[in-house]
């Protein structure tokens, strides 16, 4: 079975297989993706692939709703949690863009209408051969990271964006020769 090169780690694997590049429609999918990219800015996705249910405990399963209530004690309480990434910044800024995901929804109705309106509500299929064809960043994720940073969110630079898009298959880019890449032009 041909599939992009992305290592071996069985984590990594089963999220190739199973979930990157698969459309997500789900609101609150789509902010535990928005915590998991701001998390990983700087890291590996293996690391994160691997501390995602400890984000998903420590986080009330990604829910920014009861995220944006956290005070100084829930926050401290974070600090000190070894299986998680206990940047500072990272970890404030989740619970602004909670704030700022929940205005989004309250303006948009949903973000998911939102942030598929930069694709046109359609999936971008590119025709990557090689992976030093892929992009980390486009037009869109420079003007998706630019609307999202106007809008107060932060650690949402044009590069995590991309690989938003990517995870939530705004974009599918799966190399052809990958056996999801054709799965996914249905």
């Amino acid at each position: 079975m041909n599939r992009c090169p992305w290592g071996d780690d069985p984590l990594l694997i089963e999220y190739h297989d199973k979930e990157w590049g698969t459309q997500v429609h789900d609101e609150r999918l789509h902010f535990e993706f928005l915590v998991l990219e701001t998390m990983q800015a700087g890291l590996n996705w293996a690391l994160i692939l691997k501390k995602r249910n400890n984000f998903k405990k420590a986080l009330n399963n990604f829910k920014p709703e009861i995220i944006v209530k956290y005070k100084q004690d829930k926050i401290n309480e974070l600090f000190k949690d070894s299986g998680i990434i206990r940047n500072k910044l990272k970890l404030n800024s989740i619970i602004n863009n909670a704030k700022c995901f929940l205005e989004v929804q309250k303006e948009f109705k949903t973000f998911n209408k939102y942030i598929w309106s930069f694709v046109n509500n359609k999936v971008i299929h590119n025709k990557w051969k090689d992976s030093s064809d892929v992009p980390v960043t486009t037009k869109i994720s420079d003007n998706l990271a630019k609307d999202l940073k106007k809008r107060g969110f932060k650690f949402l630079g044009s590069t995590t964006v991309y690989a938003h898009m990517q995870s939530i298959g705004m974009v599918n880019d799966h190399l052809t020769r990958c056996f999801r890449w054709k799965e996914l032009q249905k």
